[in-house]
């Protein structure tokens, strides 16, 4: 089942990704790659929403793992969201592409807080707007986030750009065997904890009846091919 028409889309990045090739951090070449991925998808007249990670920087969980209080490390992976986004909004510029950063935590010296109404008006003037510092609450991740965010902006969809080509039935980089979705269910999805974002973000996709496209941000050109319908996913959607 195809995707319905598409005007306003939710890009969720991986921190990750950032990276490039390196182990840690933000890469300025490889980010000005995705800056010029998202300018091709803006030229074909989308209105583009963006959330990024913080993974590669600093990561909440992985900090309350090692013995930090959860809250204080999730707050940190949030300002590490915060960097990010200034990293993309920077490249994006670069391009010649308005961009503006709200984040969900104030910090009025480096960018916008949050309003949604102020966000909707930089969409309508083309502006991309970047969503930075999760929900602004610990113990929610920046998957959650984003799907916050495209269901307040009213989204068609949210797009997650991974490092994987889609969902699967177990993980493709342990298991050679394990088989893609084209397209599978939100409940399947839960039901089967099938890892394509957490549960809460999930539900609420489910919820507001946005679909989620699951497609690999590393291939060049691949987020204008999925957006033309082409290209490797897999979209959570109902029947």
């Amino acid at each position: 089942m195809p995707l319905p028409p598409i005007k306003r889309v939710l890009l969720k990045l991986s921190g990750e990704v950032l990276m490039g090739d390196q182990q840690f951090g933000i890469d300025p070449a490889f980010v000005a790659e995705l800056a010029k991925e998202v300018k091709a998808a803006k030229e074909t007249g989308l209105e583009i929403c963006l959330v990024i990670g913080g993974g590669n920087i600093f990561r909440g969980m992985a900090g309350a793992a090692q013995g930090m209080d959860r809250a204080q490390a999730d707050y940190m992976g949030m300002l590490a969201t915060v960097m990010n986004a200034l990293a993309m909004q920077n490249a994006l510029e670069q391009l010649g592409v308005n961009t503006r950063v709200q984040s969900a935590i104030q910090m009025d010296q480096v960018c916008e807080p949050v309003i949604r109404r102020r966000a909707e008006r930089h969409l309508e003037k083309g502006r991309v707007v970047i969503f930075a510092a999760g929900v602004g609450s610990p113990f929610f991740t920046t998957d959650s986030g984003a799907a916050l965010r495209a269901a307040e902006m009213r989204c068609d969809a949210l797009l997650k750009g991974t490092s994987v080509d889609g969902v699967y039935d177990s993980d493709p980089k342990r298991n050679p065997q394990a088989q893609r979705f084209d397209t599978v269910t939100y409940d399947k999805v839960l039901a089967d904890n099938l890892k394509v974002m957490d549960a809460s973000a999930v539900a609420l996709c489910r919820d507001n009846q946005i679909p989620i496209v699951v497609f690999s941000i590393r291939e060049k050109g691949n987020l204008a091919r999925v957006l033309a319908g082409k290209g490797v996913q897999t979209i959570v959607q109902d029947n």
